[in-house]
């Protein structure tokens, strides 16, 4: 199903670990009623690994499992994905990329809190500052649709949330005179 014969758009939210993604996608689909998707989560429920990183602690996801595994919730829109990559989903999907950015010291503290440390709180905190996700979006989609967000506070949340919600219902008028 393309994106003109969906009833809905899908919208990808990404970032660094710790950018307040989940937070922004949760009060998204609290205000637009859409189904979240965690795709960290999707990964657990199906055991769509392959192979697990010591040096960071973390699993590494089968990037084609997964797609296989979300392709038929896709086509039906109506989605808010919750990912901190994206340059593996088909372009196709989203109707819009929000990446959210967030000051390195916020990053920083964040991170210990969640109980992040050795390479992997150097590794995400570099991320951010090489601007690494912003970068993949901007290469794995179409540069009208990626927007950067700052995430540093709840003030930016609210504006993040309002304007997301914003685009949803111009979306909706779009494609209703279509």
């Amino acid at each position: 199903m393309t994106t003109q014969q969906r009833k809905a758009p899908n919208i990808l939210i990404t970032g660094t670990p710790g950018t307040g993604k989940s937070t922004l996608a949760a009060d998204v689909v609290e205000r637009t009623g859409f189904d979240y998707i965690n795709v960290g989560d999707v990964a657990k429920q199906g055991a769509l690994f392959d192979g697990y990183d010591d040096e960071l602690a973390c699993p590494i996801i089968d990037e084609d499992r997964v797609i296989d595994e979300m392709e038929d919730k896709m086509a039906e829109g109506g989605n808010v994905v919750d990912y901190h990559g994206c340059d593996f989903f088909p372009e196709r999907w989203f109707d819009i990329v929000f990446v959210l950015r967030t000051d390195n010291k916020v990053l920083y503290d964040r991170l210990v809190a969640k109980g992040y440390g050795g390479k992997k709180l150097e590794d995400n905190v570099q991320c951010e500052i090489f601007q690494t996700i912003l970068e993949e979006a901007k290469e794995a989609y179409d540069s009208q649709i990626v927007h950067e967000l700052q995430s540093n506070s709840p003030d930016d949340l609210e504006s993040n949330s309002e304007r997301v919600e914003q685009w949803v219902k111009a979306w909706y008028n779009l494609h209703s005179e279509t």
